[in-house]
């Protein structure tokens, strides 16, 4: 019988080993148990690193490849005419964006989506050429080129959207509204002069994306964005309209350089309409002259001419120094002022005060204003808003010139009693006339709603304004300088005025300026009305051929649109005969 293992391997005996025998020395243990606590200590001291003395690094390093902070854009507030039509809006449009690390495109895709860009295959790969981080290649595209750009599924392409103005009136509101920048930021008109109250504040969320720009979390809180307030004007956007048609009319026909109508609203002193042309789109403004930009109604300020014999006589009435049948000698024609000779069109030999304004005297209005005092003179004209800035919230509105009274001798007292020697804007004009249609009163004007009735200053007594008021509407009647100002169903009251323009130190033999200032009904007043065509070139040029047709058109829509009652017989008027109604004194300027 065999002994159990005899056919397995020999045993060895470890003990007698002389390789396991020997004693190990006491320092190399240590040592790997020193190298062992060693290595421990590093990775702890790693780890303690990595969890919290770089932990904030590490995790904004993380968060910086997964996690983004995604702008979340406030909507610009509307502007919105008196009724609440919108002049100005904001819509959502979709800004194209490409990750250049994950876009693949072949070279037909990539010349079908910069097509759709309006760019070259060349831009775009410039663009994208050594990209590191996310590319915008086109903001705020329609919403049809997106789609197209987005059915070609490449990757790496995304959108983000932001908000584009639009404006739904057009060229007819341009030059009130204004229009803003791709960033949402005003640069011209109502645009510019509310934008802290338009702009509203951007909102902010924290976000997830996967490796394909793909949002896939929202982390924390959000904050929403607050949208921007809405302005309501008080333009009434219908008219606008028609008065931006006439006065763009009347430019064509005359040839003129420009024109400008102003509207305001007797009562509360809010501008209706205030249009110029030429204009442009806002929508569109690519091709846009610097010319077409001027809101010249505000702007531009020219020599009021014999808009300003109104007021000088309405002061001489109010101090008693004239009565409206007082005869005033203008014989022979002409009038020796210092080293000027002042001359009306045709000889007269002598009127009465209000045939002054009727026939538009300027002999008439010399003599009336050297009766008075320059600092009286000026003292008025200052009351009435010239020489001042018109304190409209509205960028670009100018001062105007108005010399002081001390620097004034006999021969400047005399011209600007017929509105040479001073300067001023269409919008201070048309609100000098508040004070003869309010009965006395000059108001603040306004572009923005006013619920209540302006408080004015008082300049002339009711009175007063009432007989001038009667010689604004000879003025524009037959025999008058403007009879063309005449509507349809309403009576009206206003002054013509022709200038030469100035150019250089001197004035222009050729190139003149032509408007019409006045109200209606003439009774009782709701409307001013002020018209002014620039370099008039066809023919005629004086302010009752070339811009009182214009008044007479917008005075008769305006008050239909305010549902104004008639105030004459409209069967009357149509059946008087056209050379009666129109029959004109030429203008002495």
């Amino acid at each position: 019988m065999k002994r159990p293992g005899s056919n397995s391997v020999r045993s060895v005996n470890y003990a007698t080993s002389p390789l396991l025998a020997s004693k190990t020395p006491p320092w190399r243990s240590r040592f790997v148990v020193f190298m062992v606590a060693l290595a421990f200590l590093a990775l702890l001291g790693r780890a303690i690193h990595l969890q919290v003395v770089a932990a904030d690094f590490y995790k904004g390093q993380g968060e910086k490849r997964f996690m983004h902070k995604q702008a979340l854009a406030a909507s610009r507030g509307r502007i919105l005419d008196r009724n609440g039509l919108v002049l100005a809006t904001s819509v959502a449009l979709p800004s194209v964006q490409v990750d250049p690390k994950t876009f693949a495109a072949d070279t037909a895709e990539r010349k079908a989506m910069a097509a759709l860009l309006g760019m070259t295959p060349a831009d775009l790969d410039e663009r994208l050429q050594g990209a590191a981080s996310t590319v915008t290649l086109r903001r705020l595209v329609e919403e049809p080129v997106w789609q197209q750009i987005k059915a070609q599924g490449l990757k790496g392409v995304q959108e983000v959207r932001e908000y584009k103005r639009r404006y739904p009136e057009g060229e007819a509101a341009a030059h009130v509204v204004g229009f803003t920048n791709i960033d949402g930021q005003g640069i011209e008109g109502i645009e510019l002069a509310f934008q802290r109250q338009l702009e509203g504040r951007a909102g902010e969320r924290t976000v997830v994306r996967d490796r394909m720009g793909r949002v896939v979390e929202d982390v924390g809180d959000q904050a929403d964005p607050v949208n921007g307030q809405d302005i309501t004007l008080s333009i009434d956007s219908k008219v606008q309209f028609f008065a931006y048609q006439r006065v763009r009319d009347a430019v064509r026909f005359h040839k003129a350089k420009a024109g400008s109508v102003v509207v305001l609203d007797v009562q509360t002193g809010e501008v209706l309409a205030l249009a110029n042309y030429p204009s442009y789109d806002p929508d569109d403004r690519s091709h846009v002259a610097p010319a077409q930009m001027r809101n010249r109604a505000l702007t531009d300020v020219f020599e009021p001419g014999s808009t300003m014999k109104p007021l000088v006589i309405g002061w001489a009435l109010e101090t008693g120094r004239v009565k409206v049948d007082t005869v005033i000698n203008t014989a022979p024609g002409s009038l020796v002022v210092g080293p000027l000779v002042v001359k009306d069109s045709h000889a007269h030999t002598a009127l009465t005060v209000q045939e002054v304004i009727q026939k538009s005297s300027n002999i008439g209005a010399a003599r009336i204003a050297l009766q008075m005092q320059p600092r009286e003179m000026w003292e008025l004209f200052s009351a009435v808003g010239y020489g001042q800035k018109p304190q409209i919230a509205f960028p670009g509105a100018v001062t105007g010139r108005l010399k002081p009274y001390k620097n004034w001798r006999p021969v400047e007292q005399a011209t600007m009693a017929y509105g040479y020697g001073l300067s001023a804007s269409l919008l201070q004009m048309a609100r000098a006339y508040t004070a003869l249609a309010r009965d006395g009163d000059v108001i603040p004007v306004s572009i923005l709603r006013q619920d209540q009735p302006a408080v004015g200053l008082h300049v002339y007594s009711a009175a007063t304004t009432r007989e001038v008021r009667k010689m604004l509407q000879l003025a524009a009647g037959p025999g008058g300088t403007g009879p063309k100002a005449q509507t349809i169903g309403y009576s009206v009251g206003g002054k013509s005025g022709t200038a030469h323009k100035q150019e250089g130190k001197g004035y222009a033999s050729d190139k003149y300026r032509a408007w019409f200032v006045g109200m209606a009904p003439i009774g009782a007043p709701r409307i001013i009305v002020a018209v002014m065509v620039d370099e008039p070139h066809n023919g005629v040029y004086f302010g009752g051929d070339v811009a009182a047709p214009v008044f007479s058109e917008v005075v008769q829509q305006t008050l239909r649109m305010m549902n104004v009652a008639p105030d004459i017989d409209v069967k009357a008027q149509i059946n008087a005969r056209p050379e009666a109604r129109f029959a004109a004194e030429q203008e002495s300027f």
